[in-house]
């Protein structure tokens, strides 16, 4: 990290510190409480829980001075998504979204935006580099790309979309704001899956929005409170907790993925491997002027399905799940998700294992390893 993220995670750890009085908890208690004393109907902190409560309060605190930016936290990270597009479409209005990114925003575009009256126009990651900006209201990106990992220039594409008259919505659930700052580039707003690195352990469901437009932070929170997509208490405690942590698991986790990614390119049963920390990769270029580094992700393609899945099986390291971002090395077939990928391909999602273990065991689960 540069020196003003080390200062912002130092400020995220004692956040609390100013406000405690003698003899209170270090860590946020679990505020349950859906109702608050209200004897008068101005002046109170609290009134009702789908309007705000301490909880959330809390890791809003942290994630606006990681992004310098207002927070409003969500119960997931589609939910958040679903926010931000809502705040900045109406009936007529035209947004581009990836067709390559995270499948079930293209479904909302389809089952939900589209129903609504929203023109949806699904453009690939690396097409929108070039693509034509008129007309639409809204571009609504995802970089790195999920799972295809393809970069774009996130300050280019803002610059651009703010000159046809566009918001640009930058989705940064896989890279977090430590490994890359998507406002500081010109997005308008930031979403993010909070339930990924940020918590951390693959317990709670989070997500957030970001952005330093007062109006238009304004507009989501009271979305928010009117269609009651709140956040539940533990789930706030527990990703406070996860951030707190968030650096250090961070940093060993995108140093074994470098290690890790170089090692499965030499491989010879990788048929392509993709990571945008490696000299090698097509997104190198632009990754290394807006990323801190390659990230935790891994997309890598063996021969076909059978050999991707009993890879997969193979490995004692590897947890066979869909998210990631966990302490848990994780990894999944992506094709089965429908997504325009290899039938071979797999996303990787390096936890904090420790690396040479970790080695071990995809080396000899990878077709022709000893076992």
């Amino acid at each position: 990290m540069d020196e003003v993220a080390k200062a912002r995670m130092a400020q995220v750890l004692h956040h609390r510190k100013a406000g405690l009085a003698l003899g209170e908890p270090v860590a946020p208690p679990i505020s349950v409480a859906t109702t608050f004393h209200l004897p008068e109907a101005q002046g109170a902190a609290y009134y009702y829980g789908r309007s705000g409560q301490p909880t959330w309060d809390a890791v809003e605190a942290q994630l606006a001075l990681l992004e310098a930016a207002e927070v409003v936290a969500f119960p997931s990270g589609m939910a958040a998504i679903s926010a931000a597009l809502i705040a900045t479409l109406r009936a007529g209005a035209k947004v581009m979204i990836p067709s390559d990114g995270y499948y079930v925003t293209r479904l909302l575009g389809r089952d939900l935006l589209a129903v609504y009256g929203v023109e949806v126009v699904e453009v690939p990651t690396l097409e929108m580099a070039v693509a034509d900006f008129t007309g639409f209201d809204v571009i609504y990106i995802e970089t790195p790309s999920n799972p295809g990992l393809d970069v774009l220039d996130i300050a280019a594409l803002a610059a651009r979309a703010h000159a046809a008259g566009a918001k640009v919505i930058a989705d940064n659930t896989t890279m977090t704001p430590l490994l890359q700052r998507p406002l500081d580039l010109g997005a308008d707003l930031v979403v993010a899956a909070d339930t990924k690195a940020p918590a951390g352990h693959s317990d709670a469901l989070f997500g957030h929005v970001a952005g330093r437009d007062a109006n238009l932070m304004a507009r989501i929170r009271e979305g928010r409170r009117q269609t009651g997509s709140v956040p539940g208490p533990f789930e706030a405690y527990l990703v406070h907790r996860g951030i707190e942590t968030l650096e250090v698991r961070l940093a060993r986790m995108c140093e074994s993925a470098a290690v890790i990614a170089a090692r499965l390119k030499a491989h010879p049963a990788v048929r392509a491997l993709r990571y945008p920390g490696l000299d090698s990769d097509p997104s190198h270029a632009v990754a290394r002027t807006q990323m801190l580094n390659g990230g935790f992700l891994i997309g890598l393609e063996l021969a076909d399905e059978a050999e991707a899945e009993a890879f997969l099986r193979a490995c004692p390291l590897i947890e066979q799940a869909t998210s990631f971002g966990g302490v848990h090395t994780a990894g999944e077939r992506r094709a089965r998700w429908g997504d325009k990928v290899a039938p071979g391909f797999i996303r990787l999602s390096v936890g904090v294992e420790p690396v040479e273990v970790l080695w071990t065991a995809i080396e000899a689960a990878l077709p022709g390893g000893k076992t």
